[in-house]
């Protein structure tokens, strides 16, 4: 049963990411910091260390909330394709819709995980094993096999080299899709080639 101080505590971390949002909106990786945190959030600058040791925090937690939101509304409209090169490509669209139409905080959050310490490396894990997990069950509903994951490793070390392309200014956006495009089509085997290359469909 859930307590009115669980819910007060949840209430005020959930104030304290709103404005961690807010502020990356308007200004990005440096506009994120801990005491306008707090004031954006109506809570003292105490109650924003208690949830989140760093700004990178902040930015990783807030990262894992967007991915969770993907995989919630993937079971809601499974990703569309007869192939699964296709059904991967619409999973990573759909995220890049969210990425690319919010450029500050895409640019915050990439920049989250490139700076954070070791310290924040169970954050850093847990997107990748979320991600890692929404990829392989477009390749195939099954307990993904060793090459689905190798696959979906590779797949997001490619997406955050084109994430960081397009918010450093050097590559449009359409860069970011393309990369991914052909990405998938080199990694991602379909159905009989599947098959015949690691016994398993």
């Amino acid at each position: 049963m859930t307590t009115a101080l669980a819910r007060n505590q949840a209430a005020r971390r959930r104030r304290v990411l709103d404005a961690t949002l807010s502020l990356a909106v308007s200004g990005g990786f440096d506009a994120v910091q801990m005491r306008d945190v707090a004031q954006e959030a109506d809570v003292a600058l105490g109650t924003v260390y208690r949830y989140f040791s760093s700004k990178e925090r902040l930015l990783l937690e807030a990262n894992i909330e967007q991915i969770n939101g993907l995989a919630r509304r993937l079971e809601q409209r499974p990703p569309e394709g007869d192939s699964a090169s296709e059904r991967v490509k619409d999973v990573l669209r759909r995220a890049n819709r969210t990425l690319l139409k919010r450029r500050e905080v895409t640019t915050a959050m990439v920049r989250a995980l490139a700076s954070s310490p070791p310290s924040e490396a169970d954050a850093v894990r847990q997107i990748t094993v979320t991600m890692t997990g929404i990829i392989t069950s477009a390749i195939c509903p099954e307990p993904p096999a060793d090459q689905d994951l190798v696959t979906a490793r590779i797949l997001q070390q490619v997406w955050l080299s084109a994430l960081v392309g397009w918010v450093g200014g050097v590559d449009p956006a359409e860069r970011v899709h393309e990369d991914l495009d052909l990405a998938v089509d080199a990694l991602v085997l379909d159905g009989s080639v599947y098959s015949a290359v690691y016994g398993a469909v």
